[in-house]
């Protein structure tokens, strides 16, 4: 008998949040009760000015905080980047790397993300790697070869369960308010399983497939009823606690 991976919301804030979006994640903290625990980790990716302090902020909640994008390189003459390892001396346990605003506005190919995967790895984090397609893939039926092409080419070999999540986010999806119906997404995040066999082998079943554009309170829980979808990867709605718990609560 197969056991599905345990579910995972994470909040990506973006180039979002001062000092005062602590106040936030402490009332997030204080939702994550004993009811939900249980059921759903929870992690928060605030910009790398606050990693340090989120870190703090949430010791002891059960909420993780990951970092939003990494150099490869452990360290060097790399003005302005941010290293794996620096990352986890702040405190976080996992890095999101090849979100589609970094492969669109910085040019990351498959080749860089796959890169940064592997430092987040090399430093003994997650390596939440994501994917998904343009409009125009979407309409000219490539979805599923452009996402199958940036798994192929993101995803280090050899990993385990534990340390790779994938988030699927159809890039037309994010920030618009539209989302791909239900049958859309368990089309998507099936095939991605698929891959993940054939990439991984048997450690393929254990990683975590997110589902990321446009989740809200209001679809959190059908989207996260999909064969499939281990969770969400959730962008605006993630910036105040209320929205980001009330979509956590779809596992409670």
């Amino acid at each position: 008998m197969t056991t599905s991976p345990r579910p995972l919301v994470a909040g990506n804030w973006k180039m979002n949040g001062l000092r005062a979006a602590l106040g936030e994640l402490s009332l997030m903290a204080q939702a994550y009760d004993s009811s939900l625990q249980p059921r759903v980790d929870l992690l928060i990716c605030p910009p790398a000015t606050l990693l340090q302090a989120a870190a703090s902020a949430a010791a002891g909640s059960g909420i993780g905080i990951g970092a939003q994008d990494c150099h490869a390189k452990a360290s060097g003459a790399h003005t302005g980047d941010i290293s794996a390892e620096m990352i986890s001396d702040a405190g976080a346990s996992a890095i999101i790397v090849g979100h589609s605003e970094r492969r669109a506005d910085h040019g990351e190919s498959d080749a860089v993300v796959r890169a940064k995967a592997e430092a987040a790895i090399r430093a003994g984090l997650v390596a939440i790697v994501c994917v998904g397609e343009t409009e125009a893939q979407r309409r000219g039926g490539e979805t599923l070869a452009v996402v199958g092409a940036q798994l192929e080419g993101s995803i280090p070999p050899g990993l385990t369960g534990a340390q790779l999540v994938v988030a699927y986010e159809p890039v037309w999806a994010i920030g618009t308010g539209l989302t791909p119906t239900p049958a859309d997404v368990a089309e998507v995040h099936a095939f991605i399983r698929e891959r993940l066999a054939r990439l991984l082998g048997a450690e393929g079943a254990g990683v975590r497939i997110l589902y990321g554009g446009s989740v809200k309170p209001s679809n959190a829980a059908e989207l996260m009823a999909v064969p499939n979808v281990n969770g969400a990867l959730v962008g605006g709605a993630s910036l105040k606690a209320v929205d980001f718990m009330a979509i956590a609560a779809a596992y409670r």
